[in-house]
């Protein structure tokens, strides 16, 4: 198959700020962002819970969370539409094919990364920070940020793959979002749709824009880490 042409086209849209384009991608990414950035917080935190503490059944825990890792996502989607259908117990907040219940399905697919990453993190740092921060007088709170803030980072890395995994899902996003051109209509599943129906050029395109989001943040995480994320 020749690709030159629908390369080429798929430049020309994207220099023409084709409008269809501009609007997918926008949901991709504000989406995307929106779910990194409501679970980032409690899971770091679930993760540092979980590296800094031991409880009865906290290795249990711990090896269901990185079950998770490697969980289908195409049956969290199942799971995620079964609970938001109208039959399903959370139906009454209709939520089903909108950006909300991908930005939900995102949540959870990106928890797992953002929490076992975290547990690595905190698990491999001196343990003595913590342990000095305490003796210094510091609370429980204070001390914890601290140890976090030496393995920044970890937790950049963490926040990073989260992302990427999210704003690259396509099964879980299909089946709660419905692929609804205008509404629910992101990047991976547009690139599924297009490619399907044989227009190569628009898949191209995001498939480019895909690619640039998805160095643009791992050079941003590199120049954040410098010389630090290398010792």
């Amino acid at each position: 198959m020749d690709l030159l042409e629908p390369t080429t086209q798929a430049f020309r849209l994207l220099l023409a700020g084709d409008p269809e384009l501009l609007r997918i991608i926008w949901l991709s990414l504000w989406v995307s962002v929106a779910a990194i950035a409501l679970v980032a917080a409690p899971s770091i935190g679930l993760g540092f819970l979980l590296a800094m503490t031991r409880f009865p059944g906290q290795r249990t825990l711990v090896v269901l969370v990185q079950a998770l890792l490697s969980f289908p996502t195409v049956v969290i989607g199942l799971v995620l539409y079964l609970l938001l259908s109208r039959r399903g117990p959370l139906g009454f907040l209709e939520l089903l094919f909108t950006p909300w219940a991908i930005m939900i399905g995102y949540m959870v697919i990106a928890l797992p990364i953002l929490v076992v990453f975290t547990i690595s993190a905190v698990q491999g740092a001196d343990p003595r920070v913590y342990e000095t921060a305490r003796c210094l007088g510091a609370g429980l709170l204070k001390a914890s940020l601290t140890t976090l803030w030496e393995v920044r980072f970890g937790i950049l890395a963490a926040v990073v793959n989260g992302f990427g995994r999210a704003i690259s899902e396509v099964g879980m996003a299909i089946m709660v979002g419905g692929n609804i051109a205008g509404l629910t209509r992101n990047i991976p599943t547009a690139i599924a749709l297009e490619t399907t129906k044989g227009d190569f050029a628009q898949g191209i395109a995001l498939g480019l824009v895909l690619m640039v989001v998805a160095l643009g943040v791992n050079v941003a995480l590199a120049a954040l880490q410098g010389e630090g994320g290398l010792r």
